[in-house]
């Protein structure tokens, strides 16, 4: 052997036993055995009776593909990080009233929500876990993670000690926690900190937030469950003092800036006390109709957050250190008392996080990993960061085949479809056996004989995007602009009204199509009267309101979208509109990689990969991309199915970077 092959043998050997020497987390702090799980006094953090600063980080493991669970936690646990921290949300985990499912359920996100795997795979990687159940989660999901069956009840008050939601909370933490409470760390599981809510403080004025009998209610189904770990509750003090708190548990803050402030605060609050950011907000989110891209702070300011942060021997948990998507229809969104009162989230929950949405290395990643080390009292065994994962950029394809509005009608199950005699609220229908209509879109469907020239006239407001098809055919148009707010189609106008034009002479079909596009999931009471369709009064039709309704949901369910038939050939240079689907094949040669699709031809509306729905676009952004995970795609033929609201393009075109204007 050369002598360079000698040296570096020795060199190999010295960082092996080096290695051997450092423990990992879980080897330190179980070592002789458990006796105590996470304790919080004298200032200070301790696990099993040792001093401990937690580097936590949030993932969200529903917004995450399984495949890339392990590979997103080990390139947290690279960066320095020791524990992570997760919502649960409650809206995919009891779909339906009674029925619940976690990761067995055959439903459209089953896939995603095996959590007692997540938090295995987080121990195997050597990180604890922070576990923050709800019932509501905000995270910018849909409705907060709160099951929209809950609006079924018509005066239901939700997050409050109202005894039909505490005793729909209590049924489905009863079956949650039975799912984890043998991970606790006293158990010699991961989990070693449960939330109470989230954010409490925040919701509603005075007197309103102080709802304490509803906090312990939280904490009694936790601890008659079993759980005996660490409680806590989190909001920003600056904002909301202790509202929030239940007396007796300790308080975290949320900011992402001046953490002297609310570390300040949370002393008066708590003297003795140890300082924990539950959510240090590493970036921020977009909601669609937004100029441009939210990046939240710079990398050099969130370093010197960081930094005072550390300064105050204070804990951190990144909020996100890995944001992931919101696929499907389960973005969420947020309400405000100026213009345009509504905004909804888009697909990507990127959040300029350390890692980005594909799980790619972002200069906050650096700076996090390097003032961690600088920071941290003890050195553990830690991997080296992963490399990135690949991306392609396929081949531009061509759609093949289409679906027209009407094909598409009349492949609903005739169980879904209802009559009503006025409008009414999706929730509201008596359809997936007494559940209603959770997402989607709703057709108002009535038959008329329209004259020449009529107006369509909306009681209250749609909620939220309206579309007027007569006779099978979109009358109405795609956004332009931000402008279009102004104008007939969106939450904006109270009782808005819309020129119908011409229509064939005889009996008409009058739709109005009304787009849920992610109910709220933050702020006070009334914030959270998030049911969607129409609801506020009777469509008329110059003046005479209109009776005797279909009502047609479009749930676009991942079954019903990989068994509609009749899709006929999209012929050359032929011109197609919304709302229709259209459908393509390509094939990949080898072991499939990353991708993006760029929709930035298209307009509005959302797409399915190999049945997955993978979430929505919109042509005005910010982002222009849909991110599409490896696992998502297959070595051969793959299919992607578009559903249009507008005007559609001729292809489909990828690419390896995101868009995030």
């Amino acid at each position: 052997m050369g002598s360079w092959t000698w040296i570096n043998i020795l060199i190999l050997g010295a960082v092996c036993v080096n290695a051997q020497v450092l423990p990992t987390v879980y080897e330190y702090y179980t070592e002789g055995g458990i006796n105590s799980g996470l304790v919080a006094s004298q200032g200070k953090f301790t696990l099993n009776g040792k001093d401990i600063t937690l580097y936590s980080g949030s993932i969200h493991y529903y917004r995450v593909v399984p495949e890339y669970w392990r590979d997103r936690l080990r390139r947290m646990r690279a960066a320095g990080l020791n524990a992570i921290e997760t919502y649960v949300p409650w809206n995919l985990h009891e779909p339906k009233k009674g029925v619940f499912d976690f990761g067995q359920g055959g439903n459209d996100f089953s896939r995603l929500l095996d959590i007692r795997t997540f938090l295995q795979i987080a121990q195997e990687e050597d990180l604890l876990v922070i576990f923050r159940p709800g019932p509501y989660i905000c995270a910018e999901w849909e409705f907060g993670g709160l099951p929209s069956w809950l609006l079924r009840y018509p005066d239901i008050k939700v997050r409050t000690s109202d005894p039909i939601f505490v005793g729909h909370v209590r049924q489905y933490f009863d079956q949650l926690i039975s799912q984890v409470v043998d991970l606790q760390f006293t158990r010699g599981g991961p989990i070693i900190a449960v939330q109470i809510e989230n954010e409490y403080g925040i919701f509603g004025p005075g007197e309103e937030v102080k709802d304490r009998v509803y906090l312990g209610a939280i904490r009694d189904a936790y601890v008659e469950n079993g759980i005996d770990q660490l409680l806590f509750t989190c909001d920003t003090p600056a904002n909301s003092s202790d509202n929030g708190a239940l007396p007796g548990y300790l308080q975290m803050a949320n900011f992402n800036t001046d953490p002297e402030v609310q570390f300040e605060l949370l002393k008066q609050l708590q003297p003795d006390m140890p300082l924990m950011a539950m959510e240090y907000w590493t970036g921020w989110f977009d909601h669609w109709f937004e100029s441009g891209h939210n990046i939240g702070n710079t990398p050099d300011n969130f370093a010197r957050y960081l930094q005072t942060i550390f300064s105050y021997n204070g804990s951190v948990n990144f909020y996100m250190f890995h944001g992931g998507s919101a696929f499907g229809f389960m973005n969420g969104a947020n309400v405000f008392d100026f213009f345009p009162n509504y905004a909804a989230d888009v697909s990507s929950y990127d959040y300029d996080a350390p890692l980005s949405e594909a799980g790619d290395y972002t200069e906050k990643y650096s700076r996090a990993q390097e003032l961690i080390a600088l920071d941290s009292k003890v050195s553990f065994l830690t991997p080296s960061p992963p490399p990135p994962n690949p991306k392609t950029i396929y081949p531009a394809v061509q759609m093949q085949e289409y679906l027209s509005y009407a094909q598409i009608i009349q492949q609903i199950p005739p169980e879904s479809i209802t009559q009503i005699d006025t409008v009414t609220n999706m929730e509201a229908l008596d359809i997936n056996d007494g559940n209603g209509q959770a997402y989607g879109l709703l057709v108002y469907r009535s038959q008329i004989d329209l004259p020449e020239i009529a107006q369509l006239q909306i009681t209250g407001r749609i909620r939220d995007v309206g579309m007027v098809v007569v006779d099978n055919q979109q009358k109405t148009r795609r956004p332009g602009s931000q402008a279009a707010l102004l104008g007939f189609g969106y939450w904006t106008t109270l009782d808005p009204s819309f020129n119908l034009g011409g229509a064939a002479n005889g009996t008409n079909t009058l739709d109005v199509i009304i787009d849920n596009w992610g109910r709220n999931n933050f702020g006070t009471p009334g914030d959270f009267d998030q049911r969607k369709g129409l609801f506020g009064g009777p469509l008329s039709v110059d003046g005479v309101a209109l009776s005797n309704l279909t009502a047609i949901p479009l749930e676009f369910k991942s079954a019903w979208v990989q068994n509609l038939t009749g899709w006929q050939t999209l012929a050359g240079g032929e011109i197609l509109e919304g709302p229709l689907l259209l459908r393509t094949t390509f094939s990949i040669t080898g072991a499939p990689t990353d991708t993006f699709l760029d929709m930035s031809a298209w307009s509005k509306g959302s797409i399915f990969v190999n049945g997955f729905h993978l979430g929505r676009f919109f042509r005005l952004g910010p982002v222009r991309t849909n991110y599409i995970p490896a696992p998502l795609l297959r070595e051969g033929v793959n299919e992607v199915i578009v559903f249009e609201h507008y005007e559609p393009a001729d292809q489909l075109v990828f690419t390896d970077t995101p868009i995030l204007e």
